[in-house]
């Protein structure tokens, strides 16, 4: 394999809604290559990208996988990616590395529900992008609606640079506005004649023609002018037009294909190595410190490392982009995140599941790398005094949460460490061990993923679990103040204890009264590691109370805050005032006034209106329009609070807040009601006050849990 320089690299990923296309597009590009010698099928299993026996049991990508093919003096890296939401951590690593996007569409549905979220990833990346309209062979094809569609939803830079001279079953021609030729193919696909466009087509296609040179000219002046003074722009004029407008994010141009019938992929090739940016040409990554990081194959070497896939007797494969310099094997570099020493050993390149060892990856490659001591996703590796640190890949918020355990508790401690890897391997998964809630918490991007990691659980690390309801982790607090007071006296023989407190317990709030009878003498401020603040006061006059007890009282009351008075949830957002109180010469201790803090805070908070908080998040439901009516009836019952609605052509945002306790499988239940095409996203946003029937409901269960 030739090293390239980053001048000759295209970094290419797959986008596009699950059938859509993506991974039979990739196989026949490499298969029009030459990079392989035949086309797999996703019914027969043997594509070179949807190798893993989930995905062939799934009929889809479950995991991004990198192919690389060589095109007319080019080397394109092509990174297939799952179209579910569910493994959208697997489209943003892959996202992050690309520097340019293809959205697949398919004919026949035209633009699904979950491809406006990854249009959204690729304008955060800023990822140059153009359409492939695909399937213009299926019966139900219909590329002018799905073409519509594409500038409805993601604005009017999105120009045609070919159409169909015919769809459905009739499909063997493409009409290209750019060339202004029309190629037709074979009955099988393959290499197509070059033809004159027929006099039909003529008239529409010099419209297109013209349509998309202004296009290109009108993000640019100096190709505007040339437009104006010659009618047209040259080809060469056209070449650089396209690809600086498709940097800056002005225009993604469209094409059409039948990958399944080998129709249309060599043009998309060319267009990639013609008029897709190079690393070098598109917009540098950040690093931490906000500062630009250039593709720059000339200075010390830097690398990404943005996946690891573990393979059983091989280890960590650590994928891996070169920012700077070059990767070659046997070179020391430091883990940014770490500080430790890696030593790079033997560098490939993957066609799919198949390494090829490779000498060199220049910056701007893509590559992989096995057995790094100390590294991961998302680390940045630099030789040793040369500072560069990648921005990390953002992963978004889970939108569902499950508790999960063993069916033998022995595998407690194997369950721990395979979830520890099985994240290592998938940053969007989150693991959570809650010593509040006493479960394990995880949470991923849908049902499926959660039970993605239960199948990896069982068959790779031969460890069986169960899913069930996670817990709420609400809060308590306050409504009023109120004044307390608790004596403790224990006298058993010898030494005896004795301890007497004097507190107000009020609600926090930003503005605090102050109490004549009340002096203070010191105030600590105490940010709570749950949330909220305890503000601590002491006020203490004339040695009633030696100082040195005050820490015991204090944490006396962080005691019960943590394990809340009311139902054993956490307390917050309460101030203490410790004004009165009594010591004996012998008898008082620390444990004595510990003992005596916890159970007068405990007696005010519940004789102060207690109220129960829950986690209330704002969620962003996307759905077909069709849709709408059931989803805002399913929100009411849920105690959603609608918060704003939004259309997209045929699609519908609602925003609201929502219970945490009520989106328990809401990712389920909303493809339920949807036919599988609505999609959310969640972020905390407060706590809130629960409703009295629910918190009475809490205490009962917290009442019955006690008792057993």
């Amino acid at each position: 394999m030739i090293v390239y320089h980053p001048s000759k690299v295209r970094n290419v990923v797959l986008l596009g809604h699950s059938g859509s296309g993506k991974t039979t597009l990739a196989e026949t590009m490499l298969f029009e290559s030459g990079a392989i010698s035949r086309r797999g099928t996703i019914e027969e299993g043997n594509t070179t990208s949807d190798y893993n026996e989930v995905e062939k049991d799934k009929l889809k990508s479950v995991y991004s996988s990198f192919m690389n093919l060589e095109w007319r003096g080019h080397k394109i890296n092509l990174i297939d990616t799952p179209g579910t939401t569910d493994y959208s951590g697997e489209v943003l690593g892959a996202l992050k590395v690309a520097d340019t996007a293809i959205f697949v569409l398919d004919a026949e549905h035209g633009v699904e529900v979950g491809t406006e979220i990854l249009w959204n990833y690729a304008r955060k990346y800023k990822t140059p992008s153009f359409f492939v309209i695909n399937k213009i062979d299926h019966p139900n094809a219909d590329f002018q609606r799905t073409l519509d569609l594409a500038r409805e939803l993601f604005g009017r830079h999105v120009v045609p640079v070919q159409y169909p001279y015919n769809e459905k079953g009739d499909f063997n021609a493409i009409i290209d506005v750019l060339k202004m030729t029309m190629y037709e193919f074979p009955k099988n696909g393959g290499k197509p004649d070059k033809l004159p466009i027929p006099d039909s087509h003529k008239a529409q296609a010099e419209l297109l023609h013209n349509e998309l040179i202004e296009a290109i000219a009108e993000n640019d002046e100096v190709l505007m002018d040339i437009y104006f003074e010659k009618g047209t722009l040259g080809e060469n004029e056209m070449r650089q037009g396209m690809r600086n407008a498709m940097t800056n994010g002005d225009f993604c141009p469209l094409f059409c294909a039948s990958a399944l019938r080998n129709m249309g992929s060599g043009r998309i090739m060319g267009f990639i190595d013609n008029v897709a940016p190079s690393p070098m040409q598109t917009h540098p990554d950040n690093s931490k410190n906000g500062k630009a990081v250039d593709i720059n194959p000339d200075e010390k070497t830097a690398a990404f490392m943005f996946k690891t896939v573990s393979e059983e007797h091989v280890g960590d494969l650590m994928y891996f982009k070169t920012i700077t310099g070059s990767m070659k094997p046997g070179i020391d570099l430091v883990n940014h995140s770490t500080g430790g020493m890696n030593r790079i050993g033997s560098l490939f390149l993957t066609q799919g599941h198949k390494r090829i060892e490779v000498p060199e990856i220049k910056a701007g490659d893509i590559g992989a790398v096995v057995k790094l001591k100390d590294a991961g996703v998302n680390d940045t590796l630099h030789e040793k005094g040369y500072e560069c640190v990648i921005d990390p890949v953002e992963y978004p918020e889970p939108t569902i949460r499950a508790a999960i355990r063993t069916h033998d508790q022995a595998n407690e401690e194997k369950l721990g460490a395979a979830l520890n890897q099985i994240q290592r391997e998938d940053p969007s998964l989150s693991i959570e061990h809650s010593q509040e809630l006493k479960q394990i918490i995880i949470s991923g991007q849908g049902e499926e993923h959660l039970a993605m990691v239960k199948h990896r659980l069982s068959s790779r690390f031969k460890v069986d679990v169960e899913y069930y309801k996670p817990g709420i982790p609400y809060r308590e607090t306050i409504t009023k103040a109120v004044r307390s007071h608790y004596k403790h006296k224990k006298q058993s023989g010898g030494a005896g204890q004795y301890a007497e407190v004097y507190m107000l317990v009020e609600p926090l709030m930003e503005e605090m009264p102050e109490y004549n009878d009340i002096t203070v003498r010191k105030t600590d401020e105490i940010d709570l590691p749950w949330g909220g603040k305890l503000v601590f006061r002491n006020c203490i006059v004339g040695g009633v109370i030696d100082n040195r007890f005050m820490p015991a009282i204090l944490k006396g009351i962080m005691d019960k805050l943590e394990n809340g008075p009311m139902s054993g949830s956490r307390a917050r957002d309460v101030r203490v005032s410790v004004y009165d109180g009594s010591m004996h010469a012998v008898d008082s201790n620390e444990a004595a006034f510990k003992t005596a803090g916890t159970m007068a805070f405990k007696k005010g908070f519940l004789d102060a209106n207690p109220q129960l908080l829950e986690p209330t998040y704002k969620v962003e439901i996307s759905i077909p329009a069709e849709f709408m009516g059931d989803v805002m009836s399913d929100l009411a019952t849920r105690r959603g609070q609608i918060l704003g609605m939004d259309s997209e052509g045929s699609f519908q945002t609602v925003t609201a807040l929502v219970p945490l306790a009520e989106l328990y499988r809401y990712a389920t239940h909303l493809k339920s009601k949807t036919q599988g095409r609505g999609t959310h996203t969640r972020t905390f946003d407060s706590y809130t006050p629960v409703p009295g029937d629910i918190q009475d409901k809490v205490m009962k269960e917290t009442a019955k849990l006690e008792e057993a």
